[in-house]
């Protein structure tokens, strides 16, 4: 009986964390493999906002950025994210691409989509990502920046 009840339990865990509707919104500037190269993701999950991951590097090194809420700044509303170092960034949908700055102007970027698949038939398909910048940019703006 017990085994029974342990399997069931089994069960219900593995179809309710398996049925959990994740997506994923990624931008970066830079190549990918190069000390230039920076990444954004957007992760949203159950359609609701989840976090917010910064890689940057040739062996990008990951980082969760804390997010603050939204703020306007010269009639553009922005959303605000901060580093675990306190450091903080302003981020505004700009298109479909991501215009990535900081209070004091040091750090202004423009983030593009990035496509995470198979090219030229090598590699692997993304099931959670989102498969083109339309689709990307409403990810960010529905979940991060309404």
């Amino acid at each position: 009986m017990k085994e029974i009840l342990v399997f069931k339990l089994f069960i219900i865990v593995f179809i309710t964390s398996s049925t959990a509707q994740v997506k994923v919104a990624n931008y970066s500037i830079g190549r990918y493999g190069t000390e230039r190269y920076e990444h954004l993701s957007f992760w949203i999950k159950d359609g609701k906002r989840n976090y917010i991951e910064y890689l940057y590097g040739a062996k990008p090194k990951e980082i969760k950025l804390i997010f603050l809420g939204q703020t306007i700044l010269n009639d553009k509303r922005y959303l605000k994210v901060k580093f675990p170092n306190k450091y903080v960034l302003f981020i505004n949908a700009d298109g479909t691409k991501l215009s990535v700055n900081d209070e004091k102007g040091k750090y202004s970027k423009v983030f593009t989509w990035e496509y995470e698949g198979p090219v030229n038939g090598i590699g692997t398909y993304c099931d959670i990502c989102a498969e083109n910048e339309e689709e990307a940019i409403q990810i960010v703006k529905a979940n991060y920046l309404q």
